[in-house]
């Protein structure tokens, strides 16, 4: 998605007059592709086999050929193996150790302001290869078909049972509701000899924009997972199952958000794993879109996020900044450093100002720590970068990790100038160029302000001095931990001393406030007016500000908060910080669908839009409507509060799409449709069927629920009622 102009004063960029340094090497050029060659932003065209790196690359007049990057020549080789003659496709490729697999399918691109539908008989092809003696072979029966249907992107990894698995997403019109794009899935028989049909991912909000797109990924050695963008509910969303449990079987995935929020989603993503990794940790590089809802050049463009299997959760770190004009992130693992190499584009270096997040230039590199990526400011090193013309665009990479051995090629095309552009870069296990660098959490706060300082140079110091700014005595240690005692703004000095005996400096600015001066800074960004009454203690060592229009709360965790409006309204009725929610934990957040905004505290959430007002959200009914997608599901949004005191310990909340119940010998369980119609008939938890004892699941031809007492079948839009005594009807 292009993203809005962010440059102050309405200046736009333009090409530089005077020629920039060149970085990386042109390559040869090329005609009759519908795309640019090397989008697109999920896929890998390049990998490492038998000493030397390929490329699925473009040839004019013949189609997609199979190159070899000769590398004391600086050129790439035709090996003259042609995949697919289409110049409408695109594809993403994948080196197992033994096999070679491409696959290609026909591009149709969606914008949210411009839906393009899929398109039938347009197939996506699987082709696989065998490699002996220097040569790619294609394999008998193939290519196979994936799916018949054009896709804006389309990627594929291998589970360890050797199936293939591919994902997209599928644009179709429809005469009431506009344009619906849906997240696809399939998998092939071991070594993608044949394959299912295609099914839609059986998650419960498996319907982003049209602009969005998926990527798929093994990891664990034994887990398949799925990523795609959903822009309506500003979320990265994440799917996973284990290898060997039903494909389309809804228990067979787990869902939940990899980041969440207003602005947190665009169409740009890129997913890599290391099968040899004993963690089984998932690196997904994204792009936000806060530079579409904020001018505040500081917000994070690019986020790389990592997935934790043994939290089951996800950590993010800042690759760039919108004021750095960035976009199409991509990422490489270093297993030799360590290191995640991030890749970006950007202008070109002689520019500093920015047209739109989005705009072609030259492309970039950054690095961090795989253990803690901690990213410097700025764009990074420029590794592709013409003279003559800005418009290098589309970096693609490898699947696999690299080395010392493999080192690190990159590809890249200008769409202008009709032209392919590469980067080679040599990896040592030596210590990178010494560069003085440090974070400091927080970097701004209230007095007094404990700050962790953590050391993040390259090319390993052997000392520290630390020079905190407030004339107390420096600190040798590496990752110091300081406290401010006064409120004013200081400047942080980190001298890092290396073996050789040469230094190196960075600084940082630490701001420190009073209390009430945070607040009222904070309230000032709300709006919310003049203070009302001064600053005043709560439980907990937390604090509040009254304002014309809300208050400014200080959680013991000495974060501030805003709480105004309906939200704050709710959280009053729930008794404030000493009701089951405690203190807020975020400010509110908007942008979901439909008007939604949400704030989230200690113990729940408190979720209001204009049709429903205010709600809250907490326990085990809040987990089950987070595994349906939240408001993004089948559910939408809460149009109750949580309704205590039924039978046996029950629990409900009602939704604009149906109910989630709750008892303790039952479980949590969702309620919708003619499943809870045919339900309501029988009287509810207080009937024949008592409460629900699993999810809504799918049988041949319709759905299904178990209750305590039986199950209600919803089958070929018919809905029947089994009792446990065997009995249609209910027992006496």
């Amino acid at each position: 998605m292009l993203a809005a102009l962010i440059v102050a004063g309405g200046v736009v960029w333009s090409p530089p007059a005077s020629a920039d340094p060149v970085y990386g090497t042109q390559s040869f050029t090329y005609t009759g592709v519908s795309n640019p060659p090397t989008s697109d932003k999920p896929q890998s065209k390049l990998w490492w086999n038998d000493g030397s790196w390929w490329a699925d690359m473009w040839t004019t007049g013949s189609g997609w050929h199979i190159y070899r990057l000769d590398r004391a020549a600086h050129s790439w080789v035709d090996t003259g193996v042609l995949n697919d003659a289409r110049g409408s496709t695109l594809a993403d490729t994948l080196w197992d150790g033994t096999h070679l697999y491409i696959a290609s399918h026909v591009v149709g691109v969606s914008t949210n302001a411009n839906p393009v539908p899929s398109v039938a008989g347009q197939p996506a092809y699987l082709y696989r290869y065998s490699y002996s003696g220097g040569k790619y072979t294609l394999d008998a029966g193939f290519p196979t078909v994936i799916t018949d249907n054009s896709s804006e992107s389309m990627t594929i990894d291998e589970d360890s049972t050797g199936a293939i698995w591919a994902t997209w997403t599928q644009v179709a019109a429809d005469n009431t509701s506009g344009f619906t794009n849906t997240v696809y899935a399939n998998n092939s028989a071991p070594g993608g000899t044949s394959w299912a049909s295609p099914f839609v991912l059986p998650v419960s909000n498996p319907h982003p924009s049209p602009d969005d797109i998926a990527a798929v990924v093994s990891y664990g050695k034994n887990k398949i997972g799925v990523m795609w963008s959903d822009q309506l509910t500003g979320t990265i969303w994440w799917a996973t199952r284990t290898d060997g449990t039903s494909a389309t079987a809804p228990s067979s995935w787990n869902f939940q958000p990899a980041i969440r929020g207003s602005g947190q989603a665009d169409d740009h993503l890129n997913v890599k794993s290391l099968q040899s990794d004993p963690s089984g940790r998932v690196f997904a590089a994204v792009k936000t879109s806060l530079n579409d809802i904020s001018s505040d050049p500081t917000l994070p463009q690019l986020l790389l996020l990592v997935f934790k299997p043994g939290t089951g959760s996800f950590t993010q770190s800042t690759i760039s900044t919108a004021g750095d004009c960035v976009t199409r992130p991509q990422i490489v693992l270093d297993t030799q450093n360590n290191l995640v190499h991030a890749f970006q584009t950007a202008p070109p270096t002689s520019v500093s100002s920015c047209a739109y997040s989005g705009v072609a230039g030259s492309i970039y590199e950054k690095t961090a720590s795989m253990d803690n990526p901690t990213f410097g400011a700025g764009r990074g090193n420029p590794i592709m970068q013409a003279a003559s013309s800005s418009n290098i665009n589309d970096v693609t990479t490898s699947k696999q990790g690299v080395n010392a051995t493999t080192g690190i090629v990159m590809l890249a095309s200008d769409d202008v100038a009709k032209s392919y552009w590469f980067s080679d870069e040599p990896l040592t296990s030596g210590n990178p160029t010494p560069v003085a660098s440090f974070t400091a959490t927080p970097n701004s706060g209230t007095v007094p302000l404990s700050v962790a300082f953590k050391d993040t140079s390259t090319g390993t110091p052997t000392s520290w001095s630390w020079n905190f700014g407030d004339g107390t005595a420096a600190s040798t240690v590496q990752d110091p931990t300081h406290t401010y005692s006064a409120a004013a703004t200081y400047t942080a000095t980190l001298t890092a001393t290396y073996g050789t005996g040469s230094t190196e400096s960075a600084s940082s600015t630490i701001t420190v406030l009073t209390l009430a001066q945070a607040m009222d800074a904070k309230a000032a960004q709300w709006n919310l007016g003049a203070p009302v009454g001064d600053v005043a203690a709560i439980r907990d060592g937390g604090y509040y500000r009254n304002y014309q229009s809300g208050a400014i709360i200080s959680a013991p965790t000495h974060n501030l908060f805003v709480s105004h409006g309906a939200i704050r309204s709710e959280w009053a009725a729930l008794n404030f910080e000493n009701g089951l929610m405690g203190y807020p934990t975020t400010d509110e957040v908007g942008g979901l669908v439909n008007g939604g905004v949400y704030q989230n505290y200690e113990g729940g959430a408190i979720i209001w839009t204009p049709a429903t007002g205010p709600h809250e959200s907490f326990g085990s009914i809040r987990s089950e409507w987070q595994a349906l997608g939240f408001e993004g599901g089948v559910l939408a949004y809460p149009t109750s509060e949580v309704v205590t005191g039924l039978i046996n310990g029950g629990s409900y909340q009602n939704y604009q799409g149906g109910a989630i119940v709750s008892s303790p010998a039952s479980g949590t369980h969702e309620s919708y449709g003619a499943i809870r119609t045919a339900w309501m008939s029988t009287g509810f938890e207080r009937g024949a069927l008592g409460y629900p004892t699993s999810e809504i699941y799918s049988v041949p031809n319709g759905t299904a629920q178990d209750f305590q007492g039986g199950r209600i079948n919803d089958v070929n839009g018919t809905t029947t009622i089994a009792y446990s005594t065997g009995s249609s009807t209910p027992p006496a």
